[in-house]
């Protein structure tokens, strides 16, 4: 285990930015990390996984550390549900198919997600009417300032639409080493009707799905819909979707007759952001070596040979555009370093 300097961090961002980090080391446990945070204190560090929710547009001068911890593992059985403790390294869409292998449901509608089991908390990630918070018991974070590790109950993460407490007021603070999630063994509770789910399921002539029909289902979507991070770059969807007042959404119903939306309470509603993007005319919109995705708007590519300032640059415009056109601020969701 050695600390590597001026290494490439193009294999581990799912945009393919080649940014180099002055300083680089993989762990593959948390005794390795906890050496390595021993040995290095008062340096600047940079925590990464999967690189699936980064965009780095400069040269990373500090000691980043790449989570590569592994184990998937049963604790507890109950009458109907299990729990289990998945390592932050884990790959999150091959964690999905081992429950599914294992007939445990609660995390089929979340199949395809790019990147690691660690960050699925501090994203707390979301589709097609699932977040992680639904199946979510706790998890285990170390603190870099002391070292020392703590249990996180779902209270304490603060869980919001793509928010955390690790994006808040922990951000920078904790490294999640563990997450553990209660997986339905029995009577799964079947979701079919997010998005096209079930016009897929129907059109495969499946009345009556398992976990694995609707996993399926969301794979073939997501594939037709969403480009292979490994052909083309991308962090998935750019931005988040805006939640209005139900007041502001009547407002612009009136000049924008066809603008969908999903109930979220009895004031508010979400407005998917692709639409907004498409709508002003963006998706598809190509400069060069980067984009905009032509079958999803929320997502901005990378053809091949992009700096991180081209992808930057681009969702400033687009977040301009938007507010022009809308009076509607798109957050981002990918962090920009």
């Amino acid at each position: 285990m050695t600390i590597q300097e001026n290494i490439s961090l193009k294999p581990y961002n799912s945009f393919g930015i080649d940014v180099n980090a002055k300083y680089f080391i993989s762990v593959s446990s948390i005794a390795e990390l906890q050496h390595v945070l021993m040995n290095n204190k008062g340096s600047k560090k940079l925590i990464i996984g999967g690189g699936s929710n980064v965009l780095f547009t400069q040269n990373i001068d500090a000691l980043v550390i790449h989570i590569n911890t592994k184990g998937i593992k049963l604790t507890s059985r109950f009458e109907n549900t299990v729990l289990i403790s998945v390592a932050a390294g884990e790959n999150w869409h091959d964690f999905v198919l081992w429950s599914l292998k294992n007939d445990l449901g609660g995390v089929e509608n979340l199949s395809l997600i790019p990147g690691k089991v660690g960050t699925a908390p501090i994203q707390n990630i979301g589709a097609y009417g699932v977040e992680l918070k639904d199946v979510f018991d706790s998890c285990e974070a170390l603190e870099l300032e002391t070292g020392e590790i703590k249990t996180f109950s779902k209270n304490d993460c603060k869980f919001g639409y793509r928010e955390s407490v690790f994006k808040n007021e922990l951000k920078n603070k904790y490294i999640v080493l563990n997450v553990n999630l209660k997986l339905s063994a029995v009577n799964h509770r079947i979701k079919t009707q997010y998005g096209t789910i079930a016009s897929d399921l129907k059109k495969n002539n499946i009345t009556n799905p398992t976990i694995q029909d609707v996993s399926k289902a969301i794979i073939n979507i997501r594939t037709t819909k969403l480009p292979d991070p490994k052909l083309i770059g991308n962090s998935g969807s750019f931005f988040k979707n805006p939640i209005v007042s139900k007041e502001s959404f009547k407002l612009l119903k009136l000049n924008f007759s066809d603008i969908p939306s999903y109930e979220v309470s009895d004031k508010l509603v979400k407005i998917p952001a692709g639409w907004l993007i498409e709508k002003a005319g963006l998706k598809g919109k190509r400069f060069g070596r980067y984009g905009v995705h032509k079958k999803q708007a929320l997502v901005l590519v990378n053809y091949g040979g992009a700096e991180g300032n081209d992808i930057k640059n681009l969702a400033y415009l687009i977040q301009d555009t938007i507010l022009k056109i809308f009076e509607i601020y798109l957050e981002l969701e990918v962090n920009i370093i």
